[in-house]
């Protein structure tokens, strides 16, 4: 059964990040000064990977460091082995493992599941969300004013009207709390969760939201891209609310006032 693959998955490669964490591996750079991969990064995509193929060798794999495995399979692993290897490479334990399952271009399936804080997150979609095994559900707020907001910024600085500073000065000025976790697939999961009331961010990759996105929906959410439209995690915009307060969001993100 496919949900037991990706749940083997998900612990083999976390099981690879509490054997790194806070202890010496190497360090090195992409893009950007801080945008970094570690040597548990490679460790846990490994694992993941084995334990994937071992099920379903025929199953077409998108995965953060190592890229595309194509196959004409139906089915696609979109794989990110740590997601906030920021906060992992400081020993800080807001990370986790994200990985989302597609079947005909369509998410269907996807967990994410940070080790530090024992907290799995599950999706398949049509079934609702869970966090280990408890149903989970969005926030009832229906103000931007009133919410609790979370974000994330890009390594490289995006000078853009209505960037991701301009945003958030504005948010930020009208004394709004928006966090700053450092883990997209994370910030997601806590909005399904209810924790948050809404999420932005202008650069994310398909590793980040593939499984985060689908969390959210299934918890009575809503994801957009930033034009409103139906979210693809192949684009870099997405705002992810309770659904209340998506379209006053979006006003603000596109340049509106709060």
């Amino acid at each position: 059964m496919i949900k037991t693959t990706l749940l083997n998955a998900i612990q083999a490669g976390a099981a690879q990040i509490q054997h790194f964490f806070n202890g010496p591996f190497k360090i090195s750079n992409k893009e950007g000064i801080n945008n970094l991969v570690t040597e548990a990064d490679h460790a846990a995509e490994k694992a993941i990977i084995e334990v994937i193929q071992a099920d379903y060798p025929e199953h077409f794999i998108l995965s953060e460091e190592t890229g595309e495995l194509k196959t004409d399979s139906e089915y696609k692993w979109i794989i990110d082995p740590i997601d906030g290897t920021v906060n992992f490479a400081n020993g800080i334990p807001l990370c986790c493992v994200s990985i989302g399952i597609e079947k005909e271009g369509q998410m269907v399936m996807g967990a994410v599941y940070n080790p530090f804080m024992n907290e799995m997150f599950f999706a398949q979609k049509g079934f609702g969300a869970s966090l280990n095994d408890k149903k989970i559900s969005v926030s009832n707020k229906t103000e931007v004013i009133k919410s609790c907001l979370v974000t994330g910024f890009p390594y490289t600085y995006l000078d853009a009207p209505n960037g991701p500073i301009q945003v958030f000065e504005k948010l930020v000025r009208k004394g709004i709390p928006v966090r700053r976790l450092g883990s997209a697939a994370i910030d997601l999961c806590w909005v399904a969760a209810g924790r948050f009331d809404g999420f932005y961010e202008h650069n994310l990759q398909a590793w980040d939201s593939a499984a985060g996105f689908l969390m959210v929906e299934e918890a009575g959410g809503k994801v957009t891209d930033f034009k409103g439209d139906h979210y693809s995690p192949y684009q870099p915009h997405i705002i992810a609310t309770n659904g209340k307060i998506h379209d006053e969001l979006l006003k603000v993100v596109n340049g509106g006032n709060v």
